[in-house]
């Protein structure tokens, strides 16, 4: 009866550490809808507008956010673990034919599609150089 006792401990023992190794891996997984708030609140500072999308769906996997750039151009871009991608040339806009060019980060992204970003961001890192510059002194 002993024995019979050691295997289903050891079979409960086994369930637990599946489910254990399923958590970890899916707690690696990153939520797109929370990785595109933390893009949005990264760069807002250089753009004229940025908001994650209301009106389509996001899912774990795939987030949508609007951005209109200093000199008034806005786009839909799709956030993936593939990178941030145009899929539209409006607010809220998703054409399914449209091929463009992945990129790693928002800041790559938002360097092509904006001189005023690239500015905003040069201007940015100019004054927090002063200001450390200020402190060390």
């Amino acid at each position: 009866m002993e024995q019979g006792m050691e295997v289903d401990c050891q079979a409960e023992e086994s369930m637990v550490s599946a489910f254990d190794e399923e958590s970890v891996e899916l707690g690696d997984v990153k939520d797109m809808r929370l990785e595109a708030e933390a893009v949005v609140n990264d760069v807002l500072f250089a753009v004229s507008e940025m908001h994650v999308s209301q009106s389509l769906n996001s899912a774990s996997d795939m987030a949508y956010i609007n951005v209109e750039t200093r000199e008034g151009n806005r786009y839909c871009l799709e956030l993936t673990e593939a990178g941030l991608r145009v899929v539209g040339y409006a607010f809220d806009q998703v054409d399914e034919n449209l091929m463009t060019q992945y990129h790693e980060t928002v800041y790559s992204l938002l360097d092509t599609l904006s001189p005023g970003y690239r500015e905003a961001f040069g201007n940015a890192l100019l004054q927090r150089l002063e200001r450390l510059k200020q402190n060390g002194q």
